[in-house]
């Protein structure tokens, strides 16, 4: 199948291919008539990848789980790559919660102290000030 078809079967854009390509994702195909010539494996592993992706897999981790799956290693393989991604994705909600707990209470300060005050006055870019120093 042309790459069109591919993108087309897979959900996802010619240039989205062309970059999976050049990241190693993906072998480049062979060509026939100067276009490329893709086969089910290709979209099988498109599919898998875009999969990885969702679940905001790095490239790196993709192309290893992807590998893992074309040498039919064990399932344990994606287990241990899944529950690194899963420590990383814990990582990012506790500085994500640690953030709105600060914009939170930046935005309480501001409504207690600042209400129709020039911005220079903001609390909240007072704090921004102070850190910088």
């Amino acid at each position: 199948m042309r790459i069109g078809v591919l993108a087309r079967a897979a959900g996802v854009s010619v240039p989205t291919i062309r970059y999976y390509e050049s990241a190693g994702l993906l072998t480049p195909p062979g060509r026939q008539g100067g276009q490329r010539i893709y086969g089910g494996e290709d979209l099988k592993a498109l599919r898998l990848i875009r999969h990885c992706r969702e679940l905001d897999f790095s490239i790196d981790e993709t192309r290893e789980i992807l590998a893992s799956v074309q040498r039919r290693l064990p399932c344990s393989e994606t287990k241990t790559y899944a529950e690194k991604h899963l420590g990383s994705i814990r990582k990012k909600i506790a500085e994500l919660r640690a953030l709105e707990a600060t914009v939170a209470a930046l935005v309480s300060g501001c409504e207690a102290t600042c209400s129709g005050s020039a911005a220079p006055d903001c609390v909240i870019l007072q704090a921004g000030v102070a850190n910088c120093g």
